[in-house]
């Protein structure tokens, strides 16, 4: 089970049209593609990550520095591969300086997720067992939601597009939605949640998304408003800005019922224990692309089982639906159910896990379950 090779390669591709959430527009879908292979022959493969700027950065990264100081290991030494990694000094540039630090460490730690899956992928398909079942399985199936309610293009009512997106994301098979807010007015956003929900119905799960884009006080006249108005809102994502993560979440959450959920953007399990000991909140969005992989999103959920704190993630279902199917506090997987706003989704896999009735089917074959398709990743490689 010693590891023989170790390569990553960079995918992108432009969107037919760019999707506006509460800070930022997506306007293409790159990813990283990764593969571990053991002297057996065996080949861990996974996709994963959404990053743009570095990802020509991070291919090298584990290329060049983690991929030779891996060959020849014993994959099974999962705990001392991620600490040989986490270990290795990379001169990126660092000053000692907190903040702009943080974008060079974002570039390891990106490049550590990605092996770090691709050699859980391996070792499952050693063993011949599906991913969640080696994690110590759950559940063989596990409720899903869309992220949607994106902002729509000048001219359409911001009321009506959601309302009509709620019918698309049912049809999808999906429970419930994941929708935008923070881009618009407080009032007007209640009033786009306000559809949203009267579209879905009372079992509709409906939560929402600011990505850091209110102040504290816009906070909390939102939740107020929605909690007045009855919305229903399973929980409140990314709602204050970058630079206010735990003392802010805390008064927040003191103000409001509505379970608060972050963690999207972390890249350390040590950043989610401070949210969850510091920052009151109620759910970690962790993304095991972006946080040191499987290895790290496991420790933080275990950690957070114990304080009692759920746990979600962010995209990346192809990889998520094993991590939510192990955990038994784990809520939703995500997807897109607007194929326009992540097209790989659905063209790279070859067997994408089977939706249906609010639920996805955990797949059964060993790894992650599913093939890549060769001609789309020619088709979008860097």
């Amino acid at each position: 089970m010693r590891i023989s090779r170790v390569e990553a390669i960079a995918l992108n591709l432009d969107l037919s049209r760019p999707f506006s959430g509460g800070t930022y527009v997506v306007k293409s879908r790159p990813t990283i593609l990764t593969s571990v292979t053991l002297e057996d022959g065996t080949i861990g493969s996974i996709y994963g990550g959404d990053e743009t700027d570095t990802q020509s950065r991070i291919v090298e990264t584990i290329n060049a520095v983690y991929a030779p100081k891996l060959v020849g290991e014993d994959i099974r030494d999962f705990q001392k591969l991620w600490q040989l990694m986490s270990d290795t000094f990379v001169d990126l540039g660092n000053r000692g300086l907190h903040q702009l630090d943080m974008h060079p460490r974002a570039i390891l730690m990106q490049a550590i997720s990605a092996i770090d899956n691709a050699m859980w992928d391996a070792r499952a398909r050693h063993y011949g067992v599906p991913l969640w079942k080696l994690l110590g399985g759950v559940r063989d199936r596990v409720p899903v939601i869309s992220i949607g309610g994106y902002y729509p293009p000048d001219g359409q009512d911001p009321s009506e597009a959601i309302a009509e997106e709620i019918d698309a994301v049912r049809a999808a098979g999906c429970i419930g939605i994941k929708m935008k807010v923070g881009r618009m007015a407080v009032d007007q956003d209640i009033e786009r949640v306000r559809a949203a929900r009267k579209a879905g119905g009372d079992d509709f799960v409906l939560t929402v998304d600011a990505n850091q884009g209110w102040k504290l006080g816009d906070a909390i006249d939102f939740c107020a408003a929605a909690e007045k108005l009855d919305l229903g809102i399973r929980w409140l994502e990314e709602p204050l800005t970058w630079h206010d993560q735990t003392d802010g979440l805390k008064r927040l959450a003191s103000k409001t019922r509505i379970p608060i959920n972050v963690g999207q953007g972390e890249i350390t399990g040590i950043a989610c224990r401070d949210l969850m000991s510091k920052g009151d909140v109620n759910i970690l969005n962790l993304d095991c692309t972006l946080c040191g992989g499987v290895t790290e999103w496991q420790r933080v959920a275990a950690m957070a089982r114990f304080m009692n704190v759920e746990m979600a993630h962010h995209e990346e279902p192809q990889i998520a639906v094993h991590l939510i199917a192990a955990n038994p506090h784990a809520l939703y997987v995500e997807i897109f159910a607007n194929k326009a706003r992540d097209p790989l989704l659905w063209e790279l896999p070859s067997n994408f896990p089977k939706i249906s009735n609010g639920y996805m089917e955990v797949p059964t074959a060993p790894g992650i379950g599913v093939e890549l398709n060769q001609d789309v990743i020619e088709k979008y490689r860097v």
